[in-house]
């Protein structure tokens, strides 16, 4: 928050200032107790578990000011207590009265997949050209964003802001806060299909994130992805499709897979222009072609932006190469079935001179229809370049009995216990062989990484 004052935290969310002074200054949102530093406005949060409320008389005297949406004791506060009727919603208002004060070009991002990789992409295209922000850590939600927007510095050229949901309507209000320029849909899976019954929903809920776009705003939409390359032609804005498909406005083609980069042409229209991609999976290479769309379209040739990719670091998929060690593909960050598709893909394509390995896990949030996405994913492995399948958990007993019912040489080993999987493949696993660990977060899975790493 640039010159942000007490005063402008009443004004943004109609609250009251029960005590202190309104010329007090306030740089930033804190939401944990424990975080809490001087010149932080502390949001108390009622969770389920935890009402924030309670940790005002232990931040009070570091932090700059504080909201309470709930009657505290005011005895012995002489620090900036504004009351609002909503903590959560409070902090909504102030984003919005921010984002009024700023004129950056934002770009929102979201997806079912792959929306964290395309914005830190996106960002490293925009930055061969602008000064450039980026959502930080995982602040993509109702609560997250507000944080986000309130920390774009007025020098900002560019910002952009991932944008997550669980329910339908919360893009649409996430839309709201960022008002963004333009905006990228990654693709349309089945992750949190529980609570929206539907791809098509979930498609809808995705796509809500023009509502609230400039009217002479671009949407940019993979191709590669059959929910929304069925939108072409039909959506209300300038619409313009990424991928690896010719049809695409940009897409890669002559795509290399090498051990740890991918080599690739964009093209756009009559324009060419060679890639080095510091990461592996045809997924990636189109987030690359995304980010590349988004910077031409903000006036950065293709030949600047490529240079932002050769030394890029993604904060999902990891290599871990180890000398006279096998390799591992760490991507236990979560999954759903195009996550996992992509991650098998990159171990399939990936070259070894010796064997390949995946250690898959259950994938959560698929709702009644749980057991066909994991047969589903098991049949997928079946058809690739991968010599076992290691299954964990009750869920992945599917993908071993849609492998062991396919016509493969693929073998599939099932295991309720994550440290046994571990010593399994560590027993049998040689220095030319790849192995890929890939499952819901709540699995846990780094376990097993840990465990592959110390070997």
């Amino acid at each position: 928050m640039e010159n942000m004052t007490v005063n402008d935290i009443v004004k943004a969310t109609g609250g009251s200032l029960l005590v202190g002074a309104l010329d007090v200054p306030v740089c930033d949102f804190c939401i944990d107790s424990r975080d809490v530093k001087e010149g932080d406005l502390f949001v108390p949060i009622i969770g389920e578990k935890v009402d924030g409320h309670k940790f005002i008389p232990d931040i009070i005297n570091t932090a700059a000011a504080t909201l309470a949406s709930e009657d505290i004791d005011l005895n012995g506060i002489d620090k900036p207590v504004i009351r609002v009727e909503d903590s959560v919603k409070a902090m909504q208002d102030i984003a919005h009265y921010i984002r009024n004060r700023i004129s950056p070009v934002v770009v929102g991002v979201t997806g079912s997949v792959g929306k964290t990789t395309t914005r830190e992409m996106i960002a490293a295209a925009l930055s061969t050209g602008k000064k450039t922000y980026q959502t930080q850590r995982n602040f993509n939600s109702q609560i997250g964003l507000p944080i986000a927007i309130s920390r774009i510095g007025s020098d900002c050229e560019a910002a952009v802001l991932e944008m997550g949901m669980s329910e339908k309507g919360q893009i649409e209000i996430l839309s709201d806060l960022a008002k963004p320029h333009m905006a990228v849909v990654t693709t349309i899976g089945v992750a949190h299909i529980e609570f929206l019954g539907s791809q098509e929903n979930i498609r809808t809920e995705k796509l809500s994130i023009i509502s609230h776009m400039d009217k002479d705003g671009i949407l940019f939409l993979n191709g590669d992805d059959p929910m929304l390359s069925e939108m072409k032609d039909k959506m209300p804005c300038k619409t313009i499709f990424y991928g690896t498909s010719d049809w695409c406005d940009f897409y890669a083609k002559d795509i290399e897979f090498g051990r740890s980069k991918t080599s690739f042409t964009v093209v756009h229209g009559d324009e060419e222009t060679t890639v080095t991609l510091n990461s592996l999976g045809k997924h990636n290479v189109a987030n690359c072609v995304a980010a590349m769309a988004v910077a031409y379209e903000n006036g950065i040739p293709m030949e600047i932006s490529r240079d932002a990719f050769p030394d890029f670091e993604g904060q999902r998929l990891k290599i871990i190469e180890r000398e006279g060690k096998f390799t591992i593909i760490d991507d236990t960050y979560n999954a759903s079935t195009t996550s996992m598709k992509a991650s098998i893909d990159v171990l399939s394509d990936r070259p070894c001179y010796g064997k390949r390995y995946a250690v898959l896990g259950d994938m959560f949030e698929l709702g009644p229809d749980e057991v066909k996405y994991h047969l589903e994913v098991g049949a997928y492995a079946a058809k690739r370049n991968i010599n076992e399948v290691i299954c964990v958990g009750e869920l992945a007993k599917n993908y071993k009995k849609a492998i062991d019912e396919a016509d493969t040489k693929v073998k599939a080993y099932s295991f309720m216990d994550k440290e046994e999987a571990a010593f399994y493949l560590v027993s049998l696993m040689k220095p030319e062989d790849v192995v890929l660990v890939k499952a819901s977060n709540g699995m846990k899975l780094s376990s097993v990484v840990d465990i592959l790493k110390s070997s």
